[in-house]
């Protein structure tokens, strides 16, 4: 496979001021170990590591509100990002942004729509998660911010969230698929219902299966959109899988079920961005989810067990 033309720019955001549980913040550290870089550049692109968004540790900063735990600190950390994802799409680059917990997605989404918002196109969004991530103060039982993300990006929660970048919302809800929810809160069920994205909890996965589930999913964020990101948090998948993750729910993705998704986007040809959250190494088997992600990386961009589908010439 030949990628010559495409450059994979890394971005490493190690944030947990968003998460209750500690340790997220080791996550991109842990992505480059596994192999990350060699993996890619396996495929044939070029790689070029941005190095970390700065991020205080929490000891250092008050945490503000109760029902936004460190909502300031964030804010500032996700306006970084931001800024390092627009420039690299204005370089022609594919951003891949390593987490970190569910809260930096605010910053990468962002600084995705904000480019092609430029050029009055509309982005896609395939939202991988064992959670919805649509609580806003009002509704969160922790006011941890990592249950926030989607929520801000349609245009729910905090306004200096909603609002980064500018603009609000950063993605239309009908371009928006939420794929292997199986933990959601009470209030944040409302919001999900009222908000109008398509959602696809672990009942229709397993209903469907997940060839079906995908491919509807991609054609709902490629409807009138210039591209797709995809950001996956590694809880979606199951912890026998996935043990090292911030908040491991059971019952999750399987191997099969994650490449599968990752495979069918990288089929499309439209993937434009990409996003990696909540592995914590702590909870980790010697970097198995490491590895994992790397793998699941390397599907989302092109790898495959028999290369091209199309027969060879003769």
């Amino acid at each position: 496979m030949n990628q010559t033309q495409r450059t994979i720019r890394l971005v490493g955001v190690p944030m947990d001021l968003g998460a209750g549980r500690r340790g997220v913040d080791m996550g991109p550290s842990a992505i480059r170990i596994a192999g990350v870089s060699q993996g890619l550049r396996g495929l044939g692109y070029a790689v070029e590591d941005d190095g970390d968004v700065g991020v205080p540790a929490p000891e250092s900063r008050d945490p503000g509100p109760t029902n936004a735990r460190y909502v300031d600190p964030i804010y500032h950390v996700c306006n970084r990002l931001r800024l390092r994802v627009r420039r690299s799409l204005d370089q022609g680059e594919i951003p891949l942004v390593m987490g970190g917990d569910h809260s930096i997605a605010m910053g990468t989404v962002a600084g995705v729509a904000e480019f092609f918002q430029t050029r009055e196109q509309r982005l896609g969004l395939i939202w991988v998660d064992a959670h919805a991530d649509m609580n806003t103060p009002e509704t969160s039982p922790s006011g941890n911010i990592h249950g926030m993300p989607l929520g801000a990006l349609l245009g729910y929660g905090s306004p200096e969230l909603v609002e980064l970048g500018g603009f609000a919302p950063k993605v239309e809800a009908d371009n928006v698929a939420l794929i292997g929810i199986r933990e959601v809160d009470e209030g944040e069920r409302e919001i999900v219902l009222r908000s109008g994205i398509h959602y696809y909890e672990m009942m229709k996965v397993d209903a469907r299966g997940m060839g079906a589930v995908i491919q509807e999913a991609v054609e709902l964020a490629s409807r009138g959109t210039a591209g797709i990101h995809v950001s996956f948090d590694m809880d979606a998948v199951d912890p026998d899988y996935a043990p090292g993750v911030g908040t491991p729910v059971p019952g999750g993705l399987s191997l099969r079920e994650s490449h599968l998704l990752m495979e069918v986007v990288a089929d499309t040809g439209r993937l434009v961005s990409l996003e990696i959250a909540e592995l914590n190494p702590i909870h980790d088997n010697a970097n198995a989810t490491g590895q994992l992600v790397c793998d699941l990386v390397a599907s989302a961009l092109g790898k495959k067990v028999m290369g091209s589908l199309l027969p060879p010439r003769r």
